[in-house]
């Protein structure tokens, strides 16, 4: 019985051939780190669900910057816990408040890095939710003018992009003329333009302290069947001025990134959630999974199905590993 000419194991018998070979790489210039800033001096407190991960004061986070930075990662994304909330989310707007004060502080430590902004009030709300709530329902209209408010403040304080992540419509268009009105033309916005009501959230909500007090986020974040309605959301974003656009969370949702990456010629970004992290961490810690290969695998797939950035948790650890 002769064997076939072609015989792909060829290719795969030394370490050498494989890298020659490989068509998907990931680097560290492919990565965007999360971090979560809060207010004081000398905190860093560890999220319990996420190891590894900390709440950091300004000047903390403007040296885990330095150290991200030294890594090759060209981006961190802050979210912030105030601390004062109250039903509108009024201190996200505030000049000195702890993300505009932890953006200065990394852009001093460190002025080549991109600081990234989150853009919406769940964590500044004492009910918890991405907008304006009257009489238990989610407003849209009357929150886009407090994120629109919130990105110009950011803008000001010297952030490089600012991410909506609230899913509210229409907030792509609100952020983009109040940023040109204010004299930011230049400063690109980067949409979670399908972001999904998922429970992969779950550590972040302990991290950044923002679960909703009643209720849940499926009125306004998407139902996890739909693929197709990704495609719309997606398309309206670009439409109101989007640069990039982000699916979120990433592992489960591989299938929707790789539909956006053939239906769009735009970057893309996928958000690789706290989920995703903790239960790679987890079950490494309980020898179940070697962590290294399994959190290279996960990058590796999210590159694959087409994202170009991934915001991850990962992100330190992994350019560590590509550095050896």
């Amino acid at each position: 019985m002769r064997f076939p000419i072609y015989r792909p194991r060829r290719l795969r018998q030394s370490e050498g051939f494989r890298r020659m070979v490989r068509e998907t790489t990931v680097e560290a210039s492919d990565f965007i780190f999360p971090m979560f800033v809060t207010h004081g001096r000398g905190v860093r407190l560890e999220i319990a669900s996420m190891p590894g991960v900390c709440r950091l004061s300004r000047e903390l986070a403007a040296q885990e910057a330095k150290e991200v930075a030294a890594l090759g990662i060209p981006a961190v994304l802050l979210f912030g816990i105030p601390e004062r909330k109250d039903e509108t989310g009024s201190s996200a707007l505030e000049p000195h408040g702890v993300v505009q004060e932890a953006i200065r502080a990394i852009k001093d430590a460190v002025p080549d890095l991109v600081v990234v902004t989150d853009v919406c009030i769940d964590e500044y709300t004492s009910h918890g939710h991405c907008g304006v709530v009257r009489d238990g329902k989610i407003l849209n209209d009357p929150t886009l003018e407090i994120l629109a408010a919130m990105a110009v403040s950011h803008a000001r304080a010297g952030a490089d992009l600012v991410a909506p992540s609230d899913m509210m419509d229409g907030r792509v268009k609100a952020i983009r003329e109040a940023l040109d009105r204010e004299g930011f033309t230049d400063l690109p916005i980067m949409a979670y333009a399908a972001k999904y009501a998922s429970c992969f959230y779950g550590p972040f909500r302990e991290a950044a302290d923002c679960a909703p007090k009643f209720g849940d986020r499926r009125s306004y974040q998407m139902d996890p069947p739909n693929a197709r309605e990704a495609l719309r959301e997606v398309a309206l974003d670009i439409e109101e001025g989007a640069d990039l656009i982000m699916v979120k969370p990433a592992l489960p949702y591989l299938d929707v990134i790789a539909r956006v990456r053939e239906a769009f010629d735009y970057p893309i970004a996928a958000y690789n959630v706290s989920g995703e992290y903790a239960m790679i961490k987890a079950a490494g810690r309980l020898g179940w999974l070697d962590e290294e290969r399994a959190m290279m695998e996960a990058l590796v797939a999210i590159r694959r199905a087409g994202a170009d950035l991934i915001l991850t948790y990962f992100a330190k650890d992994a350019a560590r590993l590509l550095q050896r």
